[in-house]
């Protein structure tokens, strides 16, 4: 597969911006202001590994009119002067007596005003990358209402372009090759740790970025959970080997799972397996535009529960996927959200099927015009076997 070209031209970022301040004057914003590292990116291109350093804040202004404004500090000026942004405020940090504050203020009440409100991080899957104390302080002293933006924002980013689509695309075939390499590298008797080292070490020399996370959980006929490991414990005959994966190129997460038989395959194991793989096939043909999250769901947990599961810790049948692991909107009923083309959605159905046994599968697609269309490379029907 063709490898994408990294970053995005000035006329994504442009484009992207248009569409978002048509989203902002709708929901009555003058601005957004962003701190959190994928929000900047998303309207930037700025990257860093200095995001792990929690001293300095970060600032981006996206006004109603116009390009985005980045307020930051001075140490990263040059890296910001090279994406497409032009106005760049900086201040001398770490600054805690001002650490930019003062200059965003100013910043923010020198645009022009329509709707005297500004929007922000404070909702649903959202967060502030600033200290809360300064964010109130700005919020009393700041001539503009700040308001909760996250639902405007992630209405934005839910929608992707193109080229995001290609690059998500990219990373989950990397991930879909390694899955697939798995069983021929392993063998009984070795460490979930040392598993997950293998497929790390793998999906790294296939291209990709980065693994932030990658669970591993092993057990007889299948796994309590989903989210913690790996741990030191060793594969044996009999088990279900849960491996999940987050890896990304170019700010672009995969996110999807697999499972493989130890040795041999339980009747029930198998039964379970055939039932969410065929569930699986069901979500990934819900997911047209015009349908709803909670149709999704509906489509999978049907097959679900005829199967016999007796729960589902997770909570929900699948998520929004882009530049975080996991994004809205989520497959459960009540979450409502009407599904349109360019979203990228995993499609998660997962049940117990006995207490402390739980299979659960995942793949990634893309919404079309025409209909869903998978990212990853679809999981066997048959699980693979370790031997």
């Amino acid at each position: 597969m063709k490898i994408p070209q990294r970053g995005f031209t000035a006329a994504e970022f442009e484009k992207r911006t248009a569409r978002a301040q048509k989203i902002m004057d709708r929901h009555g914003f003058d601005a957004l202001l962003l701190t959190a590292p994928p929000n900047v990116r998303y309207f930037t291109g700025f990257d860093s590994q200095f995001w792990e350093s929690p001293t300095r804040p970060w600032f981006v202004v996206v006004p109603r009119e116009g390009a985005p404004i980045a307020v930051i500090p001075e140490i990263g000026a040059p890296e910001m002067a090279l994406t497409w942004i032009k106005d760049i405020r900086t201040w001398a940090a770490p600054n805690p007596e001002d650490d930019g504050l003062s200059l965003l203020k100013s910043t923010i009440e020198s645009l022009p005003r329509k709707h005297g409100k500004v929007g922000a991080e404070m909702g649903r899957e959202m967060a502030l990358r600033m200290p809360v104390a300064e964010f109130l302080q700005l919020r009393g002293s700041l001539g503009l209402s700040l308001e909760n933006g996250s639902p405007c924002i992630w209405e934005i980013r839910m929608v992707k372009t193109e080229t995001e689509i290609a690059h998500i695309h990219y990373i989950c075939q990397i991930a879909s090759d390694a899955y697939e390499a798995l069983p021929s590298q392993i063998s009984i008797g070795e460490s979930e740790r040392e598993i997950v080292r293998k497929l790390r070490i793998d999906i790294a020399r296939r291209g990709a970025d980065s693994t932030p996370f990658m669970p591993a959980i092993s057990g007889p006929g299948g796994v309590a959970q989903i989210v913690c490991g790996p741990h030191d414990r060793l594969i044996e005959k009999g088990d279900i080997l849960f491996i999940d994966t987050g890896s990304t190129f170019d700010g672009y997460f995969c996110d999807f799972d697999r499972n493989y038989a130890v040795g041999q395959v339980s009747d029930d194991a198998k039964r379970v397996h055939e039932a969410l793989w065929l569930a699986t096939e069901a979500g990934i043909a819900a997911a047209v535009p015009g349908a709803k999250t909670d149709d999704v769901w509906r489509a999978m947990a049907t097959i679900i529960e005829a199967a016999g599961a007796i729960g589902n810790n997770v909570g929900r049948l699948g998520h929004g996927l882009g530049m975080q692991l996991t994004e809205p909107p989520s497959h459960r009923l009540g979450d409502g959200t009407l599904i349109v083309e360019n979203m990228v959605l995993t499609i998660e159905p997962g049940m117990e099927y006995a207490p402390g046994k739980m299979i659960v599968h995942e793949e990634n697609i893309a919404v079309t015009r025409d209909g869903p269309r998978l990212l990853t490379k679809r999981a066997p029907r048959e699980l693979p076997v370790i031997c």
